[in-house]
Formats: structure tokens, C-alpha cells, sequence
């Protein structure tokens, strides 16, 4: 079961990541991505920018260093699995990379300054991400842990890590993306 609920979440996010959708994530997949990830911020909004770009930059670095096994320079679904397990959710990688993008992502939505998401920044980032509107209404309540009707930083990195790292199939996180069947 343990394997099956993380595999079940990184098929979803290398679907997500697969724009082309040619089966493979390449250099211009994680690019594509962090375009997507960096229209959320406002164009003035260079810092968040540039830390998503990055962010992905570091990611796509992981994937092709430990993930690329057959050296084509691109990274298969099973390179990815294996990866993400291995490599990208270790302590040593997931705070760089995938925190790093929770960080600028809750910076980009939190368009009043507050600290915080309501449910509608919550919403309107993810469907700016793809997700339809739909799971992130259904996602917001279970992800706002103390029910007072926004997202703490500290809720948001709680669910981006149990998306990430949680073999729990009815950890609040899986959700983020949609349900994970």
C-alpha cells in the first residue's frame, strides 16, 4: 500500500509536468512548468519569479543527475518514480526544491499581504496551475487544519509535504492535486 499511494501521486505530478505529453520530462518540461508556475506572480514580482525559475532549474538538475539512468537526457515515468522516491523527497533535496516553490507560490497568491491564503486565493492559484476549480474547493477545508478559513504557510508546507512524502492514502495533502483515486 505504502508504494502505491506515492506512486499513485508522482504518476499525477509527472502528468502535470509532462507538457508535451510525449511520455518523457525533459529540460523545456520543467521550463514549460516553471512559466506556468511563474505566471501566478505579478510581472513586477521579479523575486518570486526568479525563485520559481529556479526552483524548477534545481528540480530538473536532481531528475537528470539521479533520475536520467539510460543517459538520453530526458527522464522516462519509471526514472521518474524512481527518482522521487530516491532522490528529490530526501531532506537533503526537498526543502530547495519543492518547499522553495510552496514558498513563492503562497508569496504570488497572497495578494493582500496577510500571510495567508483564503479559500479563494487558495482556489484561483491552483486553477492558474491547471487543477480545476472543483478539487481545490473540495481540498481547501481539509487543508485549512484549525478550520479559521485560510491557509497558513505553515498548513500549506504541511500539505505539500505530506503530498510528497505521506503514505497515508487519507493525508489531508494528497488532495492538492485533485483527488489521487
Amino acid at each position: 500500500m505504502t508504494s502505491a499511494v506515492k506512486s499513485k501521486k508522482f504518476n499525477t505530478l509527472f502528468d502535470w509536468f509532462d507538457l508535451n505529453g510525449d511520455g518523457q520530462l525533459s529540460q523545456e518540461d520543467l521550463r514549460g512548468t516553471a512559466d506556468v508556475f511563474a505566471r501566478t506572480a505579478t510581472r513586477d514580482d521579479q523575486a518570486t519569479i526568479r525563485a520559481l525559475h529556479d526552483a524548477f532549474a534545481r528540480w530538473w538538475d536532481l531528475l537528470l543527475e539521479h533520475g536520467d539512468t539510460d543517459g538520453d537526457g530526458q527522464v522516462s515515468r519509471q526514472e521518474f518514480l524512481t527518482v522521487m522516491k530516491a532522490d528529490v523527497t530526501t531532506p537533503a533535496h526537498f526543502e530547495g526544491t519543492v518547499l522553495a516553490i510552496a514558498d513563492a507560490l503562497l508569496n504570488a497568491y497572497d495578494t493582500n499581504g496577510d500571510g495567508v491564503l483564503s479559500k479563494e486565493e487558495y482556489v484561483h492559484m491552483y486553477e492558474q496551475l491547471g487543477v480545476p476549480r472543483v478539487h481545490s474547493e473540495q481540498a481547501f477545508p481539509r487543508l485549512d487544519r484549525d478550520g479559521n478559513g485560510v491557509i497558513s504557510l505553515d498548513e500549506f508546507r504541511e500539505a505539500i509535504i505530506e503530498f510528497y512524502l505521506s503514505d497515508d492514502p487519507a493525508a489531508p495533502g494528497n488532495f492538492l492535486l485533485g483527488p489521487i483515486g
